[in-house]
């Protein structure tokens, strides 16, 4: 290997693990200050707005330099969906996961996810509203590449699914919103089901996507 494939290589991880660490940064706010505002007793509708505008502010913060997935069900669906390396993957899922256990300790375990309803009604919640935010992700970067409008729209998706749901399931839509308070206030049986349900959602609409592109060729 020739010296400078390798510096190309080495520069390479280095804005990987750059990607990783803006992600961590981004998923930290969202989760200190959405969890924040549960961990307040907020009502539902303060609560909503408050994460659909911290995904908005960190979507317009940080979305040219990692895409401000801050949600590993996200960039395991734009792995999916070829849009994301392996390696890219893994550094933008371990950013989040740290992001979201550094803010969970800082809460305390203030604002973990909850469930208030059946089993079968949690799988069912959090696997239809990830697949919805998931496919308004996907809807609006096919419309346009600025990042104004997806923010507006990814943030008003959460917002809306969180107001509607949260009283369920606390409209968790994201892995790492339930990995880091839950596993500080030690809530943790609930931790994997959170974290199959909402990857499920979001492959789903990766899915749904693929099969209406091929139908319309």
């Amino acid at each position: 290997m020739t010296a400078v494939k390798m510096m190309f290589l080495a520069m390479k991880e280095e804005m990987m693990w750059k990607r990783g660490g803006i992600e961590a940064m981004g998923t930290f706010a969202m989760v200190f200050i959405g969890c924040g505002s549960v961990a307040l007793e907020r009502s539902s509708l303060e609560i909503s707005i408050a994460f659909g505008a911290i995904v908005a502010l960190v979507i317009l913060a940080i979305g040219r330099w990692s895409g401000a997935h801050i949600n590993p069900a996200v960039s395991i669906a734009f792995w999916y969906r070829g849009d994301l390396s392996s390696n890219d993957t893994i550094a933008h899922v371990l950013g989040q996961l740290i992001g979201a256990l550094v803010a969970g300790v800082l809460l305390n375990g203030a604002g973990p996810t909850v469930k208030n309803t059946s089993w079968y009604n949690l799988i069912g919640i959090e696997i239809l509203i990830t697949f919805l935010l998931m496919a308004s992700i996907l809807w609006i970067i096919r419309q346009t590449e600025q990042w104004l409008p997806i923010a507006v729209v990814v943030g008003s998706t959460v917002a809306l699914l969180a107001f509607f749901f949260g009283v369920y399931t606390g409209a968790s839509m994201n892995p790492a919103r339930t990995f880091g308070p839950n596993l500080v206030s030690g809530d943790v049986a609930i931790i994997p089901v959170y974290f199959i349900c909402t990857i499920i959602g979001a492959l789903l609409a990766v899915l749904v996507e693929k099969a209406i592109a091929s139908t319309s060729e």
